[in-house]
Formats: structure tokens, C-alpha cells, sequence
């Protein structure tokens, strides 16, 4: 039995005593899909220049590869729960690369298709890692300071994020004398596609501990997944009512999924348009400069905003309250956007990203609390909302294409005030 002063400083704890290596572990895979993300809008400006196409066709690379995560979600979930955490990231991470390294033979097919068919690949493995990995954080430790933990993994999401523009762009949009002109949209994806590959050897010589949900301790070893009175996890699990129709009585957990697709859609149409609206909004500035902004100032301030609100804020305000202000902020910073102010707003925009930080990790970890072992399938449901990354940009374009790339950013003004309301109301847990 753990005592009560003992069990009151294990609160004041991030990680669980012998779960450290683990969690560092699964912290770097949030850095490996950040890099994947933060290239995406480099491609999307990319392609409209190479191409020659519009704004709206553009943002088929975020409709291709947000729509993997919707139709991976699901299926990635019922194999963590079957196979578990261990296997689930080794599988997500070869799909990563294996997409990665498709890039290269997609240089020569010259199509937009090939493209978007390996950017597909890559979201089927980046959905089985963020299944994994952002349930798994919450579980390493107190569950008072599940949402601290999940932040601060989501912190290092944020390095990759800046990382994506940056090496992406210095790469894609690099004056290279090659005949092949499509040749340097594959050179992030070899270099982190190495990456990734060495981290998936990483996985499967190191000892991963199962954690299951509920009280269930972890397994002394990973490939036997025990739990108390002797049975294999498997078994174990199917003693529960793991059913879609349980799950949806949790008004919390659906008030979530549909937070979390809203902030997806945001984030994701900010992304996609930042460089356009910062080109179109200042001319002087280049595509290359405006990639640059994207990654020191945008998500420059991503990473602070995430690191401060783990380390910091989440300490001395209650993540519901903390997100419900964010929000509101991102309200104020769309309007400001929208009204065309030169540099005012540009810095604006880059703002943004400070208050858009926590959103992801903060809302994943309010979506699933007390869940119990529905976790796994919550879990899935809360990536597969991901699909409004899908949806948005292609609205927000076809509203640049007939109006302003200003007027656009009315969409996200639009998803900032539901995800304040999840913040305000949303997120009280209320028992089915």
C-alpha cells in the first residue's frame, strides 16, 4: 500500500519512477512527426509554383495526408489494443519510411499523384505513432499531471515543427542546377527518412513496458504483457466492454473529437496559407524568407508556447482554463489577420502558433481522462479527428481563389471559438 505522503509527492512527479527511458523514448517520435507536418507547407507553396496549379488543388497534399489519418485511425487502434504499444510504433515508423524513401523514385514520375500517394504512406505511420504515443505519455506517470506530461512530450513536437520549414525549406526551394526539377522535394524526406529508421531499430532492441489502462501495472517484459492474477493482456481486455456504444456515452470524450477536429483544421489551414498570406501580404518577401518565418517566428513560438505551458502556466492554472484562454486569443489574432494590416498582421499570424500550442496535447488528454481501458479506441477516435487537417484548407482555399487569402482565415476564427467553449464547458466530465 502506498502511503499518503508517498502518494502525495508522486503527484508532484512527471514521470513515474522507472519509466523514464520510456518516456524519452516516445518523446522523440513527437519530434520525427513534427519534422513530417512542418514540411507539408512547404509543399503546398511548393507545388503551386511547379505545378502551376490553384490554391484549392494545392491543398490536396493536406486533404491526401490528413485523409490517411482518418482512414488509418481506426484500424491503427484496434491493432495497439491486439498487438500493443511496442509493435504498433515499429509498424507506424517503417510505413514513415518507407513514404519518405518513395520520394525519391516520385522525382522522376513527375506527377502530382506519385506525390500525394507517398505523402499517404507517410500519414498511415505517423497515425499508428500518434495513436501510440499520445495515450502512452498520459499513462507514465500521476495521473494529477497527465496533461503536463503530454505537453511536454508535445514540446519536442514543436522543435519538429520548426525543423519541417526550415530544412524544408532550404531544401525545396534551393536554386538547384539539377535538370530534374522535382529533385529537391525528395531531400527532406531521405534525411529524415534515415532518421526515422535508425529510431525504429532503437525500438525494437529496447525493452518497451506495456502500460495498461486502469490499475493494471506494466509488464516486466513487453512480449508478455501481463497483468494482475496472471493473464495476458489480451484476455484481459476482452473481459471488457470495449464497444463503440460505451464509449460514445461520454459527452466529454465526443465534445473532444469534435474540439480536436476543429483545432486540426486551423492549425492546419494556418499552415498551408501562412507563406501565401505573408508573400501576398508584404511582396518584397520571398518564398524562402517566408519559410524562415514560419519556423523561427511560428513555430518558434509553437515550441515556447508548449515548453512554457507544460513547465510553467500548467502549473499555475487548470489546462481547461489555460486552453479556454488560448482560444480566445486566437480569436482576437484571426480578426487581425483578416483585416489586412501589413506587418501587424503577419506578426499576428506567427502568433498565433504561441496560442495554438497546447491545443493538440490539451485537449487529448481532457478527451480521454477516466476513460479507463476505452482509452485505446478514444484514443483512435481523437487522431481520427485529425481529418478536419483534411477538409479546411481545402475551403480556405477555394475562398483565396475567389476572394482574398485574408477573407480565409475566417474559417479558423470560426474553429477557435468551439475549441473556447470545450475550454469554458466542454470538458466537464460527466459520468454515462
Amino acid at each position: 500500500m502506498i502511503n499518503t505522503v508517498s502518494a502525495k509527492g508522486d503527484r508532484q512527479k512527471l514521470v513515474t519512477q522507472g519509466y523514464l527511458i520510456p518516456f524519452m523514448l516516445i518523446t522523440s517520435l513527437f519530434f520525427l512527426w513534427g519534422f513530417a507536418h512542418g514540411c507539408l507547407d512547404v509543399l503546398n507553396k511548393h507545388f503551386q509554383e511547379l505545378l502551376g496549379i490553384s490554391k484549392a488543388k494545392s491543398a490536396l497534399v493536406q486533404f491526401v495526408f490528413y485523409g490517411g489519418y482518418f482512414l488509418m485511425a481506426v484500424p491503427a487502434g484496434l491493432l495497439l489494443q491486439r498487438y500493443g504499444y511496442k509493435k504498433g510504433i515499429i509498424g507506424g515508423l517503417l510505413l514513415f519510411c518507407a513514404g519518405s524513401f518513395l520520394m525519391f523514385p516520385a522525382t522522376f514520375i513527375q506527377t502530382f499523384g506519385s506525390f500525394l500517394a507517398c505523402l499517404f504512406i507517410i500519414a498511415c505511420g505517423l497515425t499508428f505513432l500518434e495513436t501510440a504515443a499520445n495515450p502512452y505519455t498520459t499513462v507514465l506517470g500521476p495521473p494529477e499531471s497527465a496533461e503536463r506530461r503530454i505537453n511536454f512530450s508535445q514540446s519536442f513536437n514543436g522543435l519538429g515543427w520548426i525543423a519541417g520549414p526550415l530544412i524544408g525549406g532550404l531544401l525545396i526551394f534551393s536554386n538547384s542546377e539539377s535538370e530534374n526539377k522535382f529533385s529537391s522535394t525528395a531531400l527532406p524526406y531521405m534525411f529524415i527518412g534515415i532518421l526515422v529508421l535508425l529510431v525504429a531499430i532503437l525500438f525494437w532492441r529496447v525493452t518497451l513496458p506495456e502500460v495498461q489502462e486502469e490499475s493494471f501495472r506494466p509488464a516486466d517484459d513487453d512480449s508478455k504483457n501481463k497483468v494482475p492474477g496472471g493473464e495476458t493482456f489480451d484476455h484481459a481486455v476482452s473481459d471488457y466492454d470495449l464497444s463503440w456504444k460505451k464509449l460514445f456515452r461520454h459527452r466529454h470524450f465526443i465534445l473532444a473529437v469534435i474540439a480536436q477536429f476543429f483545432y486540426v483544421a486551423a492549425q492546419t489551414g494556418i499552415n498551408s496559407f501562412f507563406i501565401n498570406y505573408v508573400t501576398e501580404e508584404m511582396p518584397a518577401i520571398s518564398n524562402q524568407a517566408a519559410s524562415r518565418i514560419l519556423a523561427f517566428g511560428g513555430m518558434g513560438l509553437f515550441w515556447l508556447g508548449r515548453f512554457t505551458g507544460s513547465t510553467v502556466f500548467m502549473r499555475l492554472a487548470r489546462p481547461n482554463m489555460l486552453l479556454a484562454v488560448y482560444a480566445l486569443m486566437n480569436i482576437f489574432t484571426m480578426i487581425i489577420v483578416m483585416a489586412g494590416l501589413g506587418w501587424f498582421s503577419v506578426v499576428a499570424l506567427f502568433s498565433t502558433y504561441f496560442f495554438m500550442s497546447i491545443m493538440f496535447p490539451t485537449i487529448f488528454a481532457l478527451g480521454i481522462k477516466d476513460l479507463g481501458p476505452l482509452t485505446k479506441k478514444a484514443s483512435s477516435l481523437l487522431v481520427m479527428a485529425i481529418v478536419g487537417g483534411a477538409l479546411i484548407p481545402l475551403l480556405m482555399g477555394h475562398i483565396a481563389d475567389i476572394s482574398t487569402m485574408a477573407t480565409g482565415f475566417a474559417v479558423p476564427l470560426v474553429c477557435f471559438a468551439f475549441i473556447l467553449y470545450f475550454g469554458l464547458n466542454g470538458y466537464k466530465v460527466k459520468k454515462p
